[in-house]
C-alpha cells in the first residue's frame, strides 16, 4: 500500500504551529507494512487543496489528511474529497443531533455554520472524534482510500488509535514492521553503538541508535509476516541489550524519564522537594508531567532572587563565600528545601540561562544539588551553550539524571 500524508492549513504553511500530526502519523505507518512515498502541507485555499488532492490521488492508494475539519469557512477538507470523488455532500440527521448536543451539553445552542460537521457523502462513513465536534471520514473509491482527521493532535491521536489503525491492520497483508525502543543514560552515542555493535549482524533485525536529550536510544526493527513472529525475532536481541548496558537502560518504548524517577522514588518509598533558580519551576513542572508524582514529589519552590534563597532557608555566609552561581548554594538549596518540606531528598539548581552571564559566569553554567538522608549530599556541575530555553531543559534532564545515580547508589 503507498501512501501519502496531506497537512492542511494556513497557520503549519506559515510555521505558526508545527505539524507534529504528520511525524506522528509516519512513525505509526511502517508497523503496519505501509509504505509513506510522499507528505505535504497545503494551506486554506480550495484551489491548491484541490489540487494536493488530485495529485495525491493519481499517485497513491492512501491519503491520509489531517486539519480543516472545523464549521468555518477556511475549513474546507470536506468540500475537497467530495469534490475529488464527485459526490454530493449531505446532512447526516445521527450526526446533527450528537453536535447540538455537545453544544447544549455546554449551556448554548450550535452555531449553524456547525452543520457542515455532520456532514457525509455517500462513500464515506464518519469517525468518531469524542474530543471534539470534527468527526473524521473514512472514504473508498476506485481502490483508494481517503481517510481525513482533524487536526487537533489529542483529536487526530485518539481518532488514529481507535478507528484508523485498527482498520489499516485489518487490511495489511504484507510485512509488518514491529520495533522495540531501548532508552540508555550516561552513556554516550559512540560507546553505546560499540557496545551494541556485535548484534548489528543479527539475521532479520536492524538496530539504530539516535541521541536524544534523556540519552541515548537503540531501537531494534524487524519485518515479517506475522507481529508474532517480528517479536520472535525481536526478544532475544532485547535480551541480549538488557545484559550489556545493565542499569544503564532506564526504560523502553512510550517510556519517559519523569516517569522512570517517579517509579524509583515509589518503589523505595522515598519523598522529594526541590528548590529552583535558572530553571523557574520548569523541574517541578516536568515531574508532575506524570501520573502518580503525587506518590513522591511534595512540591517545589522558585528562588529567583537571592533574597528569596536566603528566606527559603539558604545561609547568607554560603553565597557570600561561594556566590549564587555555586555547586555549594546549590547543595545548600537541596539541604534547605529538604528541611522545609520535611522529604527524604531535596534537589537545588540554580545557574545562568542567559543571555546575559551572572558572577563571572558564563550563559549556560548549570550547577545541582542533591541532599538526602544521614547528611549525604551530592553536586553536579554542567555547561550548556545552546540557548535559554535549551539550557532550562537540560538542566531539568540533568537534575534528573542526578536523582536516578542518587537513588541507585543509595540502595
Amino acid at each position: 500500500m503507498k501512501a501519502e500524508i496531506i497537512a492542511i492549513g494556513t497557520e503549519i504553511l506559515l510555521g505558526e504551529i508545527i505539524d507534529t500530526n504528520s511525524a506522528y502519523i509516519a512513525q505509526q505507518l511502517p508497523e503496519l507494512g505501509i509504505d509513506l512515498y510522499y507528505k505535504s502541507v497545503v494551506g486554506d485555499n480550495m484551489g491548491r487543496i484541490k489540487e494536493t488532492f488530485e495529485r495525491a490521488w493519481n499517485r497513491s492508494n492512501l491519503i491520509i489528511t489531517t486539519g480543516g475539519l472545523g464549521p468555518t469557512d477556511d475549513d474546507m477538507t470536506r468540500e475537497c474529497v467530495a469534490d475529488l470523488f464527485g459526490e454530493e455532500p449531505y446532512v447526516v440527521s445521527e450526526l446533527e443531533q450528537r453536535l447540538r448536543s455537545f453544544f447544549a451539553s455546554r449551556g448554548y445552542p450550535m452555531p449553524e455554520s456547525n452543520i457542515k460537521q455532520a456532514w457525509l457523502i455517500p462513500s464515506a462513513r464518519a469517525l468518531d472524534n469524542p474530543r471534539g465536534t470534527a468527526p473524521g471520514w473514512w472514504a473508498e473509491k476506485d481502490g483508494r482510500i481517503v481517510v481525513c482527521m482533524p487536526g487537533v493532535p489529542p483529536e487526530m491521536e485518539l481518532m488514529w488509535k481507535d478507528h484508523v489503525r485498527p482498520e489499516l491492520e485489518r487490511r495489511s497483508g504484507s510485512e509488518v514492521l514491529v520495533t522495540r525502543t531501548v532508552k540508555t543514560i550516561g552513556i554516550g552515542e559512540g560507546t553505546v553503538d560499540e557496545m551494541a555493535r556485535p548484534l548489528y549482524s543479527t539475521p532479520g533485525i536492524g538496530i539504530g541508535t539516535y541521541a536524544r536529550a534523556d540519552g541515548v536510544h537503540l531501537r531494534i526493527g524487524a519485518k515479517a509476516p506475522t507481529r508474532e513472529e517480528a517479536w520472535h525475532r525481536i526478544i532475544p536481541v532485547e535480551q541480549e541489550l538488557d545484559r550489556i548496558f545493565g542499569n544503564a537502560i532506564w526504560g523502553k518504548d512510550e517510556d519517559t524519564f519523569e516517569g522512570h524517577i517517579r517509579t524509583l522514588f515509589a518503589d523505595r518509598n522515598r519523598t522529594l522537594a526541590v528548590m529552583e533558580s535558572c530553571t523557574g519551576g520548569l523541574l517541578a513542572s516536568t515531574l508532575t508531567d506524570v501520573s502518580g508524582a503525587a506518590d513522591y514529589f511534595k512540591g517545589g519552590i522558585v528562588t529567583y532572587w537571592t533574597e528569596a534563597k536566603i528566606e527559603s532557608g539558604v545561609a547568607p555566609e554560603v553565597i557570600r563565600e561561594h556566590g549564587v552561581i555555586s555547586a555549594e548554594t546549590a547543595i545548600a538549596m537541596a539541604h534547605a528545601v529538604r528541611e522545609r518540606m520535611g522529604t527524604d531528598y531535596g534537589l537545588g539548581i540554580t545557574g545562568v540561562a542567559g543571555p546575559d552571564p551572572q558572577e563571572d559566569k558564563p550563559v549556560g553554567t548549570v550547577h545541582l544539588g542533591v541532599a538526602g538522608p544521614d547528611g549525604f549530599q551530592s553536586s553536579m556541575s554542567s555547561s550548556f551553550n545552546s540557548g535559554r530555553a535549551a539550557v532550562k531543559r537540560r538542566a531539568v534532564t540533568t537534575a534528573m539524571l542526578l536523582l536516578r545515580r542518587t537513588l541507585l547508589d543509595q540502595r
